[in-house]
């Protein structure tokens, strides 16, 4: 009796240590389920009962008398017409209905769409999600089949293409713009749960929820519109090259030889900001160009009678060698000759002496 004792089981249930399975067969070997045995089903675990390759009764939460009542599809199953009076041999299978959280999706290559601001751009996007078994039954048929074991390692791949598949085609769908999609990842993620939930149902998981943590332009879009931004940012330009130009100068002055650099760079700095400010405005300028500054009258010092005199512009030389004051030989002087010269010898004063007559003679003119 002790032999056929030991060859019954007479309680069924599975404590899970792990964290990511998904479905578990009971050890059964080659014993058999004793009549009346206690099925311990825990909250977030379901069991169901395989007969001669046949799916039989599946039962949730709580503590069950495996008899006749029972069991009535497992009893069908076993031709049991007088009742549930024999152990019998049968497959259990414990079924984890927990949600499993943190699940990462990420898209593997670039999304192309067409967005109303940049044309043709290509999206990358990842988040998480979490599932969990909404049908036993149908998991088992789909998924699990006779492992002994399946965890959710071996699923995960293929729930991530899933996810990421369906995302591609819900963006393109959403028609959001690019610079509008960080502020509408709710919205994307409601969007999305209804239809990928269509592509899970078949297989008797369900998503829990999903959740988008980015999407992001290609790094040379970014720095487009980083740019654009500081542009913005700045705004008045000259003020702006101004205000760093006087920042500058502190550091320059630190350095030997920096003042000098940071002159220069002042004057291109104003100059480059003052022509962009200028453009950006749409200033032009209207109307004929104003004439060319007049030209600097040169005045000449000249050496009369010993002393010197002047200086004198070119009117009142003129008159002075009409008077006979000065001479060609009379000594002038201006700013930037070296030394005092000879009028008639300094080519801007020659043609004073042109037109001018000879010096008297000692006597005088001749009476006629």
């Amino acid at each position: 009796m002790g032999f056929f004792h030991n060859q019954l089981i007479d309680i069924i249930e599975w404590l899970d240590e792990t964290r990511d399975t998904m479905a578990w067969r009971f050890p059964r070997g080659d014993n058999e389920i004793k009549n009346g045995a206690k099925l311990v089903v825990r909250e977030s675990q379901a069991a169901a009962f395989v007969a001669g390759g046949r799916l039989g009764d599946v039962f949730n939460p709580g503590t069950y008398t495996l008899s006749t009542p029972n069991m009535p599809i497992l009893s069908d199953i076993m031709g049991w017409k007088y009742g549930f009076q024999s152990p019998f041999k049968s497959e259990v299978y414990f079924i984890s209905t927990r949600t499993f959280t943190d699940r990462k999706w990420g898209t593997k290559n670039p999304i192309m769409l067409r967005d109303s601001d940049f044309g043709i751009v290509r999206l990358r996007a990842f988040g998480t999600f979490a599932v969990k078994i909404s049908d036993s039954a149908n998991f088992l048929r789909q998924i699990a089949g006779t492992n002994s074991q399946f965890s959710l390692e071996e699923l995960d791949s293929q729930l991530r293409d899933m996810v990421t598949a369906r995302f591609s085609d819900a963006l393109g769908a959403s028609k959001i713009p690019a610079l509008d999609l960080a502020g509408n990842y709710e919205q994307l993620g409601r969007y999305m749960l209804p239809k990928i939930e269509a592509d899970f149902a078949p297989f008797g998981i369900q998503i829990a929820n999903f959740y988008v943590e980015n999407i992001s332009l290609p790094p040379e879009v970014e720095a487009a519109i980083d740019k654009r931004s500081s542009m913005g940012a700045i705004g008045n330009l000259q003020a702006y090259t101004q205000y760093q130009t006087a920042n500058a100068i502190p550091e320059a002055a630190a350095n030997p030889g920096g003042l000098a650099a940071a002159g220069a760079g002042l004057g291109i700095g104003m100059a480059m900001g003052s022509a962009v400010s200028q453009g950006m405005q749409g200033q032009q300028t209207v109307g004929p160009a104003g004439p060319p500054a007049l030209p600097k009258k040169t005045s000449y010092f000249a050496a009369v009678n010993g002393q010197q005199a002047g200086p004198f512009d070119a009117g009142a030389l003129h008159d002075k060698v009409v008077s006979g004051t000065i001479t060609r030989e009379t000594l002038v002087w201006t700013n930037g000759m070296p030394q005092w010269t000879a009028a008639a010898s300094v080519a801007e004063l020659a043609s004073l002496f042109q037109d001018a007559p000879p010096p008297l003679p000692p006597g005088g003119l001749p009476k006629a």
